[in-house]
């Protein structure tokens, strides 16, 4: 009797875990779908709209493009952790981390394509750089948790 009790309670506290990850992952959901809205007609109105100078309309741009590519990457993300790690929930902070790694990735690209300074190696070492950074951050992470 004990011990079912212990176990409904672990069920429970497991259970109540997989509601809270699941509205949490919801939450950011929602919130990305805001800065996809945001930043995407954002960035169509001001194309549209406006001539391309260096004044602060070049900023507004590269400010716009981090907001939209982040959010059109943490529901990727998302999926991808799901997929490769489906024993366990997957961690909001790490998703959003990855995805603003891409949207700076984006916002760097832009930049170099201004002075006409971006080739193909040079986007791939930015890439590459990102993508140890990360490595590198979520190594610490997963030893600090064991």
């Amino acid at each position: 009797m004990i011990a079912n009790m212990l176990n409904r309670r672990g069920e429970r506290s497991a259970h109540n875990a997989l509601e809270s990850a699941d509205s949490e992952g919801r939450g950011v959901l929602l919130a990305a779908l805001l800065m996809m809205l945001v930043g995407w007609l954002g960035l169509a109105a001001l194309v549209a709209t406006t001539r391309p100078r260096v004044g602060g309309e070049i900023w507004l741009f590269f400010v716009l493009l981090q907001i939209a590519v982040t959010g059109s990457a943490i529901p990727f993300f998302r999926m991808l952790d799901q997929v490769l790690a489906p024993s366990r929930p997957p961690l909001t902070g790490v998703i959003l981390r990855r995805s603003v790694w891409l949207g700076i990735l984006a916002v760097l690209c832009a930049w170099l394509m201004i002075p006409r300074y971006l080739t193909l190696p040079i986007a791939f070492m930015l890439a590459l750089l990102f993508f140890v950074l990360e490595v590198f951050l979520r190594s610490r992470e997963l030893a600090n948790e064991a």
